[in-house]
């Protein structure tokens, strides 16, 4: 859904000013500057939809917003258990913010699983809405409950809404002709009316949502709207709900432009597809489905209008073989996958560095080893990325720090497998794949050229004055070798895995042409041009703490706090991970501590130890989750103070 941004002037007639009220009779409505809500349920309760139609409600209206959808790994979790809760929270404010929150001050929980696995989470205070239906004493055993917390005090310390959503949403339903399991399924549809009572959102975008969902099914299309409605209903009538809440538009958070709320993996596909259109080649994509770069896969096979080509193979080495043939047929090569698919890739990997060929490995990261938790997040595969490969395989590596950044940075993968002639990881990973926020969608000029020229002829003359094609002779600035398309006349060569000689690209086992070609190699990757390093300096701040990937917006939040309660401290995070900016070593060096905070065991921490000769400081989590602000800015407290 996009949005266009207007004046503060414009939108401030539409916001509701201090404690200003409604008419007398009607609810009393209060200002918030932002509001942390979470929806938990079982897998199949239709948590991730609601979320997702809450928050699109939310862009919209011109907030900025925040996701964190969290669901568990089955396709179909055991009914109410602890397992099988699926969540997805939301932070949305009228200013500019980082992360999906620390803290939910609203909770909705569909069952005693969902309130038990998600109130520890909650301050006390928090508004917590119950399913009161679903709190049976079998559904209370499942999760441990030897009574019910509505009613044994434990939840005293929370503003608890009892409500039988599941109830109110049959009785909605009864004049149509469904099922009692059928009309039950709606009460999502209920809540996110209440919800969306109570936050003041729009709701139009959401009726013509469920028309266009159910288009072929239009009784069901129209029993969703009117649970919907009567969940909007039962907030204005209901003396449970005495108050409604606005959150006033986010005026100053956003530049002037187009809005859409997007998610990480959506972006990336745009961004993909927007490269292949700078760059006039076909895209293609060899892809095998894996959690959670699947999305990736779906999203590009809608494209075919663009020039995309997707192809879901039998398996990951086969995805990735594919997508390598196709870089040497003169497409945009891409293979998307996590981290268990990276290994198995791992040959080609290599293949494509000896062929010195353009392909985009994106990796969407996940908790791993092994199997690992497919569905959490996690950025431990920097070192596999860097160094899992055979012999010495440099490839450079990009990671994106927001969702919507997703979309550059495809576009910088692109720029660089393309100008180097190598592949190029894109290191993403779970939080920011299904996570959203707004994005600005550029204009066309925005957009970097990519486009390349293919070798069209001879580019080298022999001693006794014939001109060939050596398919290894390098561009003296880039190092990069030429890109000639298969059935070029005259440009046959040979490509294979076995080491090359200089130039020629004959099959060489001749030890000072092997040296020659790693050094050779390495010297590509070494000598990409990357952006110097920004710094957000802060004076009298002597530790710098230094990101990469999704940890940008708990770091960056953190880093507020602690220079809003004057503690000084500098920022900076990377995006290229190899190389690394050239400037970075100079950064390093004008700080006494540096803290590298990450979601693996300090994989980065160890790098920039093994390069710089930097002690720095590792700051690791391993759970499955992204980091908190408030959590950050102690640990990094501690270490200004320590």
């Amino acid at each position: 859904m996009t949005s266009q941004v207007s004046s503060p002037a414009e939108q401030a007639d539409e916001a509701v000013v201090g404690e200003q009220r409604r008419p007398a009779g009607a609810k009393d409505v209060h200002k918030l500057d932002r509001v942390i809500i979470r929806f938990a349920g079982d897998s199949g309760d239709g948590m991730q939809l609601t979320g997702d139609r809450f928050t699109s409600e939310t862009a919209s209206f011109g907030n900025d917003l925040s996701t964190l959808p969290n669901f568990p790994a089955e396709i179909r979790a055991p009914a109410g258990t602890l397992p099988g809760v699926s969540s997805f929270q939301l932070h949305f404010a009228d200013h500019d913010i980082l992360t999906p929150g620390d803290a939910p001050n609203v909770l909705v929980a569909m069952n005693p699983a969902a309130l038990k696995a998600n109130i520890g989470d909650l301050p006390r205070g928090a508004e917590v809405i119950v399913n009161t239906d679903e709190f049976t004493k079998r559904a209370l055993q499942k999760v441990g409950y030897t009574a019910s917390p509505l009613e044994d005090g434990s939840l005293d310390g929370y503003h608890v809404h009892p409500v039988p959503l599941t109830a109110l949403t049959v009785e909605a339903l009864k004049e149509f002709d469904l099922s009692r399991k059928e009309a039950e399924r709606s009460k999502n549809m209920f809540a996110l009316g209440l919800l969306s009572w109570m936050y003041h959102r729009p709701t139009d975008g959401t009726e013509t949502f469920l028309k266009t969902k159910f288009a072929k099914k239009p009784d069901i299309a129209a029993a969703n709207i009117a649970a919907f409605r009567a969940g909007w209903n039962f907030g204005e009538t209901t003396e449970d709900f005495a108050v409604s809440y606005e959150v006033a538009p986010a005026t100053t958070a956003f530049p002037v432009g187009t809005y859409r709320n997007i998610s990480g993996n959506l972006a990336l596909s745009y961004g993909l597809v927007a490269a292949s259109r700078q760059a006039d080649l076909p895209l293609f994509l060899g892809s095998y489905p894996i959690t959670p770069a699947s999305d990736i896969l779906h999203e590009l096979s809608k494209h075919k209008n663009f020039g995309v080509r997707t192809f879901q193979a039998e398996d990951e080495i086969a995805g990735i073989g594919a997508a390598l043939g196709a870089a040497f047929g003169g497409s945009l090569a891409v293979t998307t996958t996590s981290g268990p698919g990276v290994a198995l890739k791992s040959e080609t990997i290599g293949l494509a560095v000896s062929l010195e060929l353009p392909l985009l490995v994106v990796d969407i990261q996940r908790g791993g080893p092994s199997t690992g938790l497919p569905t959490k997040t996690e950025q431990a595969d920097l070192l596999q990325a860097m160094y899992g490969r055979n012999g010495e395989a440099p490839v450079p590596v990009v990671a994106p720090r927001t969702p919507a950044d997703c979309f550059e940075a495809a576009l910088e993968a692109a720029r660089i497998a393309l100008t180097y002639r190598t592949p190029v990881f894109l290191l993403s990973d779970g939080y920011l794949a299904n996570g959203s926020e707004p994005w600005r969608i550029p204009e066309l000029d925005e957009l970097p050229d990519l486009r390349v020229r293919f070798a069209q002829g001879p580019n080298h003359t022999l001693d006794d004055g014939t001109e060939v094609f050596w398919p290894y002779k390098r561009d003296p600035e880039t190092l990069a070798r030429p890109w000639a398309i298969p059935g070029t006349p005259g440009l046959e060569h040979r490509i294979g895995g076995i080491e090359k000689q200089d130039g020629t690209g004959n099959i060489s086992y001749d030890p000072a042409n092997h040296e020659f070609m790693v050094r050779t190699r390495q010297a590509k990757i070494d000598g990409i041009v990357v952006p110097d390093l920004e710094v957000d300096d802060e004076p009298g701040a002597n530790t710098l703490v230094l990101g990469w990937g999704s940890t940008y917006g708990p770091i960056t939040a953190a880093v507020r706090r602690l220079r809003a309660a004057g503690q000084p401290i500098a920022q900076a995070h990377l995006r290229h991970l190899n190389p690394f900016p050239r400037n970075l070593g100079q950064v390093l060096e004008r700080y006494d501590k540096v803290v590298i905070p990450e979601m693996n065991l300090g994989q980065l921490a160890t790098l920039i130890r093994a390069r710089y000769l930097v002690d720095a400081h590792s700051y690791t989590q391993v759970n499955g989750m992204p980091f908190k602000a408030e959590q950050l800015a102690a640990a990094l407290k501690e270490a200004i103070d320590g």
